[in-house]
């Protein structure tokens, strides 16, 4: 997954879990593709002080889903109901009782994550 993109899932789930501070730089620079000295000058702060805080944010975020992998789980949860979806898009062409015994196994091992 790219870079930009982990660390934006990342921030989604456990962003809250950082200071506000932490919050305000993380997001001009993830979420709103500011430069290291965009923000500096706006935080007034140094351009290698964003950059510090921006790699200790990261580490503390992906420290959080190595201990509580909320963000694997999704992605897994997430790829299995997109399965559901294509095989109740595709059901006229195969059995119908088939595609039911698909789902249920599916929809079963969402329910045991969960």
């Amino acid at each position: 997954m790219e870079k930009k993109v982990m660390q934006t899932f990342l921030y989604d789930f456990y962003g809250e879990l950082l200071t506000e501070h932490q919050q305000n730089i993380y997001e001009d620079f993830v979420l709103n593709d500011l430069s290291l000295s965009e923000i500096a000058e706006e935080a007034g702060i140094s351009r290698q002080g964003v950059h510090d805080l921006v790699k200790r944010c990261d580490k503390l975020l992906e420290g959080y889903e190595e201990k509580l992998h909320l963000l694997e789980r999704f992605m897994k949860t997430k790829e299995k109901i997109t399965q559901i979806r294509t095989l109740t898009r595709n059901y006229q062409n195969q059995n119908e009782a088939e595609i039911m015994e698909q789902i249920e196994d599916i929809s079963n091992e969402i329910l045991e994550e969960l």
